[in-house]
């Protein structure tokens, strides 16, 4: 029988071929006439020598190194590290880090400002294209998890307590997560989220989260209300045939492509939706090209998947005895998870519209190799279970 993280390994690698396939159909265009341009291709030899395959083979070599990690080892060397304050320098100095690194994006040279928004660096790279598209945000995503692991083990006997247990640390992923949220509030949104469950299962007491509540209601109000683009999508969800060629057209062409799949799809690389009409088809929209060209049976399997890998996450967490892997595991799939509910949200037209990809399935190279490697360090914890199982449990004295 399969372990849960030989489980995870075959499900990322099947959502990253996927992803490659799907990602190139949304690629084809119509042919102009007279137009020397190359037209893209749906064939074998097209898929291997595009670029979302080079994407692939980083992504599972990611996966593969993370797998390989010592984190078991690493995690115990970070918990033996109580140092002044019981990390509360470290937690600071670490969320500075993450902070400068979110700021990258007001570099000038570095971010240009794509819909409106300044989210991407444009970094040169031979081999893959005129650059390298970096997004800051998704790096510090994926940093906020190791951290608030590492800081509720490090505050673990404090967690209970408001002021010198909880406060600390969710003034860090409070802090970034406001961050993010100026230009990326799909994101942001999941940062806290993510933080906010670590938190709890770590042995925060849930009416502790309560007191933040309003000012986390206010803040997302003011984010929305305060950005024209950002209420123009909550006017579009709530009514887009209101407008259906302006703030209306995104969800439905959306709503269209999926409803044209019907029951079996139009056929892989027959959909028509990603010729012009749908924006944003390769990547925050992929979802409604699967279902428009390989109809249910294709989103059925996309859900499958995604519920098979939260589900395998889920099971490495339950069976961790030591704290910090357990919390590794819980926010790496809690991100993996939340992140996918929210995209197929969106693309369904159930929640407005937020610029937030499918894992390991929309077009990114950023994403798509630090999701694996993520994923690889939930594999490599499961993979050291077993050893970890039969060392005797420490008796308190």
């Amino acid at each position: 029988m399969l372990r849960p993280g030989q489980t995870i390994a075959i499900i990322v690698l099947c959502l990253l071929t996927f992803g490659v396939v799907m990602v190139n159909s949304a690629d084809m265009r119509v042919a102009l006439v007279g137009s020397d341009q190359p037209v893209p291709e749906l064939t074998a030899a097209g898929i291997a020598a595009s670029r979302p395959t080079i994407y692939m083979v980083l992504a599972m070599s990611a996966l593969t190194v993370g797998a390989l990690l010592p984190v078991r080892r690493l995690a115990g060397g970070a918990s033996a590290l109580r140092g002044e304050h019981e990390g509360l320098r470290p937690l600071a100095l670490a969320t500075l880090a993450i902070l400068l690194i979110c700021a990258l994006v007001y570099v000038p040279g570095l971010a240009p400002e794509i819909n409106g928004a300044r989210r991407w660096l444009r970094l040169p790279v031979p081999g893959l294209g005129d650059s390298l598209s970096v997004q800051p945000s998704e790096i510090a995503k994926w940093a906020m998890v190791v951290l608030v692991a590492w800081a509720a083990t490090m505050r673990s006997r404090f967690l209970g307590r408001f002021w010198v247990g909880l406060v600390p640390i969710l003034i860090a992923v409070g802090v970034v997560s406001v961050v993010i949220v100026k230009e990326d509030l799909g994101t942001g949104a999941l940062v806290g989220l993510v933080g906010c469950v670590m938190l709890l299962a770590a042995g925060a007491r849930f009416w502790h989260f309560m007191v933040f509540v309003p000012l986390a209601g206010l803040g997302l109000a003011y984010a929305v209300l305060s950005s024209d683009y950002r209420m123009k999508r909550i006017m579009a969800f709530s009514d887009p045939y209101a407008d259906p060629e302006g703030i209306g057209y995104h969800t439905i062409q959306s709503l269209a492509a999926i409803s044209n799949g019907e029951g079996f799809g139009r056929g892989l690389g027959h959909g028509l939706q990603k010729f012009g009409y749908l924006p944003e088809a390769r990547t925050d929209f992929i979802f409604a090209v699967i279902c428009e060209e390989l109809g249910i049976a294709g989103a059925a399997l996309v859900c499958a998947l995604f519920v098979g890998l939260t589900w395998a996450g889920c099971t490495v967490a339950r069976r961790e005895r030591e704290m910090l892997p357990r919390l590794l595991v819980l926010g790496v799939t809690a991100t993996v998870a939340i992140q996918a509910v929210i995209n197929l949200l969106v693309v369904t037209g159930l929640a407005p519209t937020k610029g937030i990809a499918l894992p390991l399935l929309s077009s990114g190279g950023t994403g798509w190799i630090l999701t694996s490697f993520c994923l690889g360090l939930v594999i490599s914890i499961d993979r050291t279970q077993h050893a970890a199982e039969e060392l005797p449990t420490p008796v308190a004295a």
